[in-house]
């Protein structure tokens, strides 16, 4: 089967890693091509800590937004932190579709 899949980058804090990962699930068997964090670093993934790295991961999660149709938000309990509203700014700057797992 060849399908055209919308592309999904799943933005939010990282403290809600098993959000992430039912959110990935989901969207996949709903049909769409899912990008995500490559580390989670408020759920024990202790490397983002080390200098430059975090600063690395924020630029590199614009990129795949980049690459993205839309964004997905995890805002579990209405929660959005900083780096979560930034890349929900450079979405829609960038003419990004957002979506939300929660209501706001």
């Amino acid at each position: 089967m060849v399908g055209k899949y919308k592309v999904i980058t799943l933005c939010g804090s990282t403290r809600f890693k098993e959000q992430f990962l039912e959110a990935q699930k989901r969207l996949t068997l709903e049909g769409n091509i899912v990008i995500s964090v490559g580390l989670f670093g408020h759920s024990g993934d202790e490397e983002v800590w080390a200098p430059g790295t975090k600063e690395m991961l924020d630029d590199m999660h614009k990129r795949k937004i980049d690459m993205a149709d839309e964004i997905y938000v995890i805002n579990v309990g209405g929660y959005i932190g900083e780096s979560t509203r930034s890349e929900i700014e450079y979405a829609k700057k960038n003419g990004r579709a957002v979506r939300y797992l929660e209501e706001i």
